[in-house]
């Protein structure tokens, strides 16, 4: 089913406009969100020692982790991985999964596992189809269609953006239309590293959707033209953290900020190179 064509982008935004304004109203006020870690993050090292990692997060400070589909020992024990985890002082922030997740095949499953082990946000981690023209109307099909399956269940599902959906679609972004055909139920999980990697304003993204952005991705953002001595390390990019943070708790309605790692720098091994960006995102909280 097509539900808008790029035609109707002008008609759709004014109405989201003033949805949002309400929204802004009724999700305004100051929270804090707990941190957790994608724990694609260090994918290889969980491989290696799935048990070992988990330990190491939890001794970073981390309140929470990010599932990502290597759930070690525990793929057929959720409330082991559950039990597991809060050994360690760690909650599960949520997940990312496949649409194939959500078919008719596996929804039970994927419903059971995830309502389990605590998963209650259940995000899209990528889907090429989100920034092809001909495509994209399918995935906001997606989006509204899962998104009204799961809500019974107490879960949520949502999209979590790459540079790409910041392309031009018509006369907006395949983000922004994405943002505007969705419900409010929707999830927005905005990666700022590739917001700033776009060369977008992520505290504006934050502002201009109101309550969607329930989980974020904070990962350190290096644009093409960032200096020379910046790195991918929370607090040594180039992102304005305080702004987004702080939007983030204003309006956002944001409930964790999700650390991600992807790059490692300066022979750093993937826990290292976590630890060093959990450092950077605690000076950076303790300064708001």
């Amino acid at each position: 089913m097509k539900l808008f064509k790029p035609v109707m982008t002008a008609l759709l935004s004014a109405v989201f406009a003033f949805s949002s304004a309400v929204s802004a109203h009724n999700h305004g006020g100051s929270t804090e969100p707990g941190v957790s870690v994608q724990l694609w993050s260090v994918n290889r090292t969980l491989a290696d020692d799935f048990e070992g990692t988990i330990k190491a997060l939890g001794e970073m400070g981390f309140d929470g982790v990010e599932l990502a589909g290597d759930y070690g020992p525990y793929g057929d024990d959720p409330e082991g991985l559950k039990a597991f985890l809060a050994e360690h002082g760690l909650k599960v922030s949520g997940a990312h999964v496949h649409f194939d997740a959500f078919n008719e095949d596996n929804f039970d499953d994927t419903v059971a596992f995830f309502t389990a082990v605590g998963a209650k946000k259940l995000i899209i981690p990528m889907d090429h189809r989100a920034f092809t023209d001909s495509e994209v109307d399918n995935v906001v099909t997606d989006l509204v269609r899962y998104s009204e399956k799961l809500e019974p269940y107490g879960l949520k599902t949502g999209y979590h953006n790459h540079a790409e959906e910041f392309d031009r679609f018509g006369d907006t972004t395949y983000w922004d239309y994405i943002a505007a055909s969705t419900p409010e139920r929707v999830v927005l999980q905005l990666d700022v590293g590739w917001v700033v990697a776009a060369g977008k304003d992520p505290e504006e993204y934050v502002r201009r959707y109101p309550g969607r952005t329930l989980t974020a991705h904070i990962k350190a953002g290096l644009p093409d033209d960032a200096p020379a001595d910046a790195k991918p390390i929370l607090g040594q990019d180039v992102a304005d953290w305080k702004g987004v943070i702080q939007a983030m708790k204003e309006v956002g309605g944001t409930r964790w900020l999700v650390l991600e790692q992807e790059v490692y720098p300066d022979g750093m091994t993937q826990l290292e190179a976590v630890q060093a960006s959990m450092n950077g995102l605690q000076e950076i909280l303790s300064d708001l």
